[in-house]
């Protein structure tokens, strides 16, 4: 799926914590977007393409590397390390990233073909073996209409939860941005 779905199921996730603080919020979509770091790779091979006769193929080997139990571990106890209040409060929001990161991983699964029908795995075992991959022939693409309507569902909920609650996904970039937002969506359906 992309980013910005996996963004929204993780905000709206977040949201699920008792009285969630706005850093909470952020530390969980962070959460359903981290393991798409190893993605930056696209980076080089996108300037390699456009400016030598050698382009790199970075995205293509390694996209999903970090797709991983082990790697969810490790950015699990980052998040706890990095949420406030006490060692119960700090542990939920590390629970919510690690489920978070794996729905992301579930995502990927179910929804992320090639427009060539190709599908992406996920190496849940790497790197202690390769036994764990995951992969799913019915995967839908990436541009499908089950993945355009999951992403118009939770930006229904988001704008739902910026009525009823005062915040939207936009506030993990800028609180500002978001209370305009906000604003918008009160004035347009708040009950009057």
């Amino acid at each position: 799926m992309s980013p910005i779905t996996h963004g929204l199921f993780a905000w709206v996730l977040a949201n699920g914590l008792r009285d969630s603080t706005r850093r909470d919020r952020v530390i969980v979509t962070v959460g359903g977007l981290i393991p798409d770091v190893d993605g930056v790779g696209a980076v080089p091979d996108m300037l390699t393409r456009w400016f030598t006769d050698a382009p790199t193929s970075y995205f293509h080997q390694y996209h999903h590397d970090l797709h991983n139990v082990l790697f969810a571990c490790v950015a699990s106890a980052g998040a706890a390390a990095l949420a406030a209040g006490s060692l119960g409060r700090r542990l939920a929001v590390a629970a919510l990233f690690c489920a978070a990161f794996h729905l992301h991983l579930v995502c990927d699964l179910v929804g992320s073909a090639g427009p060539d029908g190709s599908i992406w795995d996920v190496p849940y075992l790497r790197p202690f073996t390769e036994a764990g991959t995951l992969a799913w022939s019915g995967q839908w693409r990436l541009d499908g209409w089950q993945n355009v309507t999951i992403t118009l569902a939770l930006l229904a909920v988001t704008a739902w939860l910026g009525v009823r609650r005062g915040r939207t996904a936009v506030e993990v970039v800028s609180t500002r941005a978001d209370a305009a937002v906000v604003e918008v969506l009160r004035r347009r359906f708040a009950a009057p």
